[in-house]
């Protein structure tokens, strides 16, 4: 991880530098100069604060015009340049900030493709952990952190962190939120830009379903939208048109490429049918597009686990069952080999991600699933309308049933129903984690309680580590939790302040249970330890009969 860091500081660096010249380049000829001695001179512009220029006079031109394109924010000129820029794109990073080194190339690609496209805009970046006065002036409170100010107006960036998806959210926001193209050769050109981008046919560029067109263009803010009045250029686009006069569809760069709109030409409309149909059929998940992927209004989600080459094998499968699901179920796949973004989903459900793994969430309640027959299409296929119609039964993760059964028996996720909401006995649970501070003194307690009481045969001690274990009927908030399951009543169970002494907990089990003295004094016959009340003082004590020896507690 320490190397993986490293190599992301390294990366970030170089990317830093090739910002610079990427957008340069969109505009300026650095033919003539060296590209080594271009991306050496931007290191060392980017590295030390007063680094000399270099001394080559060719570079050092290079260096001069490729700053003039993308402003290298300080804690001097940051403010500054909002407010004598009309419009001005800032990206926000930190040397260390393992998503900053991904979003900087995509950040330069697209810096690099509106200067091509003759957009106005101006483009800085800034070191936010090197000036922090500026990141704050400039409102960059984390990395990475892209933000639009039109004059001087901010708006921090919402769109997917691509390069078509920035320069589609940035020509929508100064004043480009649709695209319109009069003939054949602009649409084939705009087709190998690649992007995913909603095509309207209109007989003209006015009436009442054109506007609420433009209206979803506008609130739509990661998706381009198209516009044509010529049929033979939409065809270009969207070769399923037929003889439509008025048509909308949206086109993926993916197999499954084109989905036709069959609604009212309304903007609510318009943007539910492209915010469920822009996904691919399978998305590939990263840092970069987490937020969207838990943001979405697809609210069943299944997950493939695996790495790279045995997801190559199951690609085609989970592919073909998606189609069958589209709009109504998000297929996402996670390489295992990425442990920063396998391995919190992974946790949840006690696995190690050693073999591809298909889950399932319903991000509306939280519950989870798990596919525990073998990954092929006619099992993924039922797991997916089982889930679908909401009769798949939700996974709850658990430890390995145990062998042998101590004083203080050991429960797990699954043998809770038997250990304890079956049991005819009163049960004593006791819920804990092994990292909590105040379990160990509460766990030594239960086993001097459970020793107290061994000689009755209604009632039992148990615990279960509820960091691992999970049941639908047990609600754990804090550690340790001590529930008290009366034999006549297990769906209420009595819980226990971790407070209680020792002798407090003795007492109440037995007010609570209706254990008298005397059952306590026969079962003393075959336990080892006896707690008992003074009838003076109340105090408790523990006898511990085979030597004789008394411990006061």
């Amino acid at each position: 991880m320490r190397a993986r860091r490293h190599l992301a500081v390294v990366a970030l660096l170089a990317l830093a530098a090739l910002l610079a010249v990427s957008a340069a380049a969109a505009r300026l000829d650095l033919d003539e100069v060296d590209d080594s001695e271009v991306l050496e001179a931007l290191l060392a512009v980017d590295d030390e604060e007063d680094a000399a220029a270099p001394e080559d006079g060719g570079a050092a031109e290079a260096v001069r015009r490729t700053q003039s394109m993308v402003l290298v924010l300080d804690n001097d000129n940051a403010r500054r340049a909002v407010e004598e820029h009309a419009e001005l794109l800032l990206l926000g990073y930190a040397p260390w900030c393992e998503r900053s080194a991904q979003l900087m190339p995509r950040f330069a690609e697209a810096a690099a493709a509106l200067r091509a496209m003759g957009s106005a805009v101006a483009f800085a970046k800034l070191d936010g952990e090197r000036f922090p006065k500026a990141a704050a002036a400039v409102g960059v409170s984390g990395f990475p952190t892209v933000l639009l100010f039109v004059n001087g107006t901010e708006h921090i960036y919402t769109g997917l962190h691509t390069k078509d998806g920035i320069v589609t959210w940035v020509r929508k926001k100064t004043g480009t939120p649709v695209i319109t193209l009069q003939s054949k050769d602009s649409a084939v050109e705009f087709l190998k830009k690649g992007q995913t981008f909603a095509i309207g046919l209109f007989k003209s560029y006015e009436g009442a379903e054109h506007e609420e067109f433009v209206k979803a263009a506008i609130a739509e803010d990661e998706v381009q939208f198209v516009e044509t009045n010529d049929r033979d250029v939409a065809k270009i686009l969207f070769p399923g048109i037929a003889s439509e006069e008025q048509f909308l569809g949206l086109v993926k760069s993916e197999p499954e490429k084109f989905e036709k709109f069959d609604g009212a030409f309304e903007e609510k409309a318009i943007l539910q049918f492209v915010e469920l149909n822009k996904f691919p059929l399978v998305t590939v998940f990263t840092d970069l597009n987490s937020a969207k992927v838990y943001g979405s209004p697809i609210k069943l989600q299944v997950f493939t686990f695996a790495e790279a080459y045995d997801f190559e094998d199951l690609e085609s499968i989970i592919q073909e069952v998606a189609r069958g699901f589209k709009t109504k179920i998000m297929f996402i796949y996670v390489d295992t080999a990425e442990e920063n973004l396998a391995k919190p989903f992974l946790t949840l459900y006690g696995l190690e991600g050693d073999k591809p793994t298909v889950t399932a969430f319903n991000t509306n309640d939280g519950s989870k699933y798990l596919l525990e027959a073998d990954i092929n299409t006619k099992n993924l296929k039922e797991f997916c309308l089982s889930l679908l119609d909401g009769t798949l039964s939700p996974y709850f993760r658990s430890e390995k049933v145990p062998q042998e059964k101590g004083l203080v028996e050991k429960v797990v996720g699954r043998t809770l129903d038997s250990s304890v909401l079956e049991s005819p006995h009163h049960v004593f649970l006791e819920a804990y984690a092994p990292w909590c501070v105040d379990c160990e003194a509460i766990s030594k307690n239960i086993e001097k309680l459970a020793k107290h009481f061994s000689g009755l045969d209604n009632i039992k001690f148990a615990r279960i580590d509820a960091s691992v274990n999970e049941h639908p009927k047990l609600k754990v908030n804090n550690y340790p939790t001590l529930l008290l399951y009366p034999s006549d009543d297990k769906t209420n169970p009595i819980k226990l302040s971790k407070k209680l002494s020792l002798k407090d907990m003795t007492r109440f089990i037995k007010e609570k249970l209706q254990i008298s003295d005397i059952e306590i004094k026969e079962s003393l016959q075959t336990s080892d330890v006896e707690i008992k009340e003074s009838p003076q003082t109340s105090d408790v004590e523990t006898v511990v009969a085979a030597d004789g020896v008394k411990d006061e507690l």
